[in-house]
């Protein structure tokens, strides 16, 4: 292949890949191709410059379609869109209702699938390739974070056949084994006195007492026990619904499956309702430990 061309500012550059020709420029730092998907001929050659053109009296009158939608060929958005083009528009999509945590695992799946697939475009992604990132991803990721980024491309390109972008989907056949974890071993309950005990004689961590007796007696995330708010607890603090969590600054509901009632001991029900003032805030949070925050 022919060096490319380097394009002056604001030119779009008409060139041949795989005898097909292809449009290539750069805009405000960001760099941009577009498949004409037509072959190499005379005539085809003036359509892919009068396209080209366009383009560029477009940047420069400041109305430029990041897209590309404007100036691809008509019916021709799965054979021109590039892998990491189209999980940028399914994470576009989403990020309304995507909480700030789970909007990070697309955009770091995002630069994953720039760095393998690069320019790549999506008709091009069959399940050889699925499974090679998949094993590339694998190398790089733990298996049940990789088991997570699958089901999200998954999910993309069944949103992108919805679209009738896309006419199949190359990762629905792409499974990630997790291996079995063995659980820890848990505490027993003279262990669980022997803790409790140490923290409230400890001169510097006492205030953590309440705290680590909360989490040993119910089980409870880390978050879950700082997002614990009053109208959690029945009236008379014998059961606990936990239905939140506190995570990097933000408080956030709990999954269907994560969301439960635990009953609480007698002695956990008696520290609660001696921190409860009379005339409480439902959405007070009941702040376990002082500083909790």
């Amino acid at each position: 292949m022919p060096a490319k061309k380097k394009a002056a500012k604001g030119t779009v550059v008409v060139e041949v890949i795989r005898d097909r020709l292809r449009l290539r420029w750069s805009y405000q730092g960001q760099r941009y191709y577009l498949y004409m998907e037509l072959p190499d001929t005379v005539t085809n050659r003036k359509v892919s410059e009068a396209k080209a053109r366009l383009i560029e009296s477009h940047m420069a009158a400041g109305v430029f379609d990041r897209t590309l939608d404007r100036y691809r060929p008509e019916g021709s958005k799965q054979q021109s869109l590039l892998v990491v083009e189209l999980f940028q528009k399914f994470t576009d999509y989403k990020t309304k209702n995507l909480h700030p945590q789970s909007l990070a695992k697309y955009q770091g799946l995002l630069g994953h699938l720039g760095l393998f697939f690069k320019t790549k475009l999506v008709v091009q992604v069959g399940e050889t390739e699925a499974e090679k990132f998949r094993s590339w991803l694998g190398k790089r990721i733990e298996p049940i974070t990789l088991r997570e980024r699958i089901s999200l491309l998954n999910a993309c390109w069944n949103w992108a056949i919805k679209k009738k972008w896309v006419h199949s989907n190359p990762w629905q056949e792409v499974k990630v084994k997790v291996p079995r974890k063995q659980k820890p071993k848990p505490f027993s309950n003279a262990e669980i006195k022997r803790i409790v005990e140490g923290f409230h004689a400890d001169r510097y961590y006492s205030h953590y007492a309440d705290y680590v007796e909360f989490l040993l007696g119910t089980g409870c995330r880390l978050g879950e026990a700082i997002a614990l708010k009053w109208r959690h607890l029945n009236d008379d603090c014998s059961v606990v619904h936990f239905i939140e969590s506190y995570y990097r600054g933000q408080f956030k509901g709990l999954k269907t499956e994560d969301d439960r009632f635990v009953s609480l001991t007698a002695h956990l029900q008696k520290m609660l309702l001696a921190r409860r003032s009379k005339k409480v805030d439902p959405n007070e949070l009941v702040r376990t430990y002082a500083g909790q925050l």
